[in-house]
């Protein structure tokens, strides 16, 4: 099958398949190969800034969500944030734990990275059960930042993870 940047759909043909990883029972949606075509990824950063405009700043969530908003934020000339996994961050951090759908885990960010009143777009690979973008938005906004979306290569609509971030503008571009 011939792929072409110009057809959307062809996005999802790049996302592999892997059952029960990392957990029997999980299906891990695998962005790799999407990655690994330039032409692929310079087209889902275009549709990822397409719907979030222009914040101060976008918000990775580590580590897939790192890719893509460093990305967003260079074409955008925006800034960066990062929130890290506990234990990552130097100097005084501000954290926020989250349950995931195999366990529970805690994101942290430099206690003054983040800019009261500023605007900010979360971002990371896969919306599951929107634990991690929930936290991180709550991290953002606790911080005195303002949420003006959430944005995901992927989506898997039968987790519901809409719910958590029903009080924010939400977009994916492949969903399942």
């Amino acid at each position: 099958m011939k792929l072409s940047v110009e057809d959307d759909n062809n996005l999802r043909a790049l996302i592999t398949d892997h059952p029960d990883f990392p957990v029997k029972g999980v299906l891990f949606r695998n962005i790799q190969p999407l990655l690994e075509h330039g032409a692929f990824f310079n087209r889902t950063i275009e549709l990822m800034l397409q719907w979030s405009g222009n914040p101060h700043a976008f918000v990775g969530i580590e580590s897939r969500g790192f890719i893509f908003s460093a990305a967003m934020a260079q074409a955008a000339k925006s800034g960066k944030v990062m929130l890290r996994k506990a234990g990552k961050t130097p100097g005084k951090v501000e954290s926020e734990s989250y349950a995931l759908e195999y366990g529970t885990a805690t994101i942290e960010v430099g206690a003054d990275i983040i800019r009261p009143g500023a605007n900010y777009v979360v971002v990371d690979d896969v919306l599951a059960t929107g634990g991690t973008a929930a936290a991180a938005c709550r991290l953002v906004e606790r911080l005195g930042g303002k949420v003006a979306g959430v944005v995901f290569v992927v989506e898997i609509q039968a987790l519901n993870g809409r719910k958590p971030l029903s009080s924010y503008n939400v977009a994916s571009l492949v969903k399942y």
